[in-house]
């Protein structure tokens, strides 16, 4: 397959996204410092609780609102996104002759399951609502959030696709509005539910942007000079 046959060439209207270096840094940083202040029962997890008796006061998940705050986490549901992104790669891989975004989905689906979960497992965190320790529970499967992990990575990755293969303009602007409010609003909507702490989703964004700079790092490695290789082409 040739990446680039058959491309309409348009002119980008949003960055394709890649996190710059001081981004990974900071991230690194943030959830290694967010962590740290957990593991000590620092002032952050007493900010947690403050934050969960408020919006356990608002009861949303007995209000009428709930569906709609439901819908808001489903913005950074693997599945919801999974479709999205099934229906752009095939696009893209009937009208681009392409399937390098295929293996990209792949490798960051791969990348975030086996993080997300190696970090839950490891600190054993529990949600706001489960009763007992904040870490070594053997239930505990609440940090970091891999919903807002997922948002980050995932739109992070359709945003990528959108501009370098020149979709239409709405379309650039549509992933870059995912990949940017997307995770805001799905932390937002898993804290005010009451479902995860706010370091969750914060430590959840954290890895979602290192994930993003290791798959693009592994696409420039990797991904496309096999892609190039395979198809005959001198990599760029």
């Amino acid at each position: 397959m040739i990446p680039d046959a058959d491309r309409t060439e348009r002119a980008p209207v949003v960055s394709a996204g890649r996190p710059p270096w001081w981004l990974l840094v900071a991230a690194l940083l943030v959830g290694g410092l967010v962590t740290a202040d957990l593991f000590t029962r620092g002032w952050l997890e007493r900010m947690d609780l403050r934050v969960s008796e408020i919006v356990s006061d608002w009861d949303l998940q007995q209000s009428a609102a709930y569906p709609v705050a439901w819908a808001v986490t489903q913005v950074g549901g693997r599945v919801s996104i999974l479709v999205v992104l099934a229906g752009l790669v095939s696009y893209l891989a009937w009208r681009r002759r392409t399937w390098l975004p295929l293996l990209r989905v792949v490798v960051a689906v791969a990348l975030l399951t086996l993080t997300v979960y190696a970090i839950k497992d490891g600190t054993g965190r529990t949600a706001p609502g489960f009763p007992g320790s904040f870490f070594f529970h053997a239930d505990g499967a609440s940090f970091p959030s891999g919903h807002v992990a997922n948002a980050v990575l995932m739109w992070g990755v359709a945003r990528w696709q959108a501009v370098e293969y020149g979709l239409p303009a709405r379309v650039q602007r549509a992933f870059w509005l995912l990949a940017v409010a997307g995770p805001i609003a799905t932390g937002a909507a898993m804290v005010s539910l009451d479902f995860h702490w706010v370091t969750d989703a914060v430590v959840g964004a954290a890895v979602g942007i290192v994930l993003l700079g290791v798959v693009h790092a592994l696409d420039a490695l990797v991904l496309s000079r096999l892609v190039r290789a395979r198809a005959g082409r001198p990599s760029a």
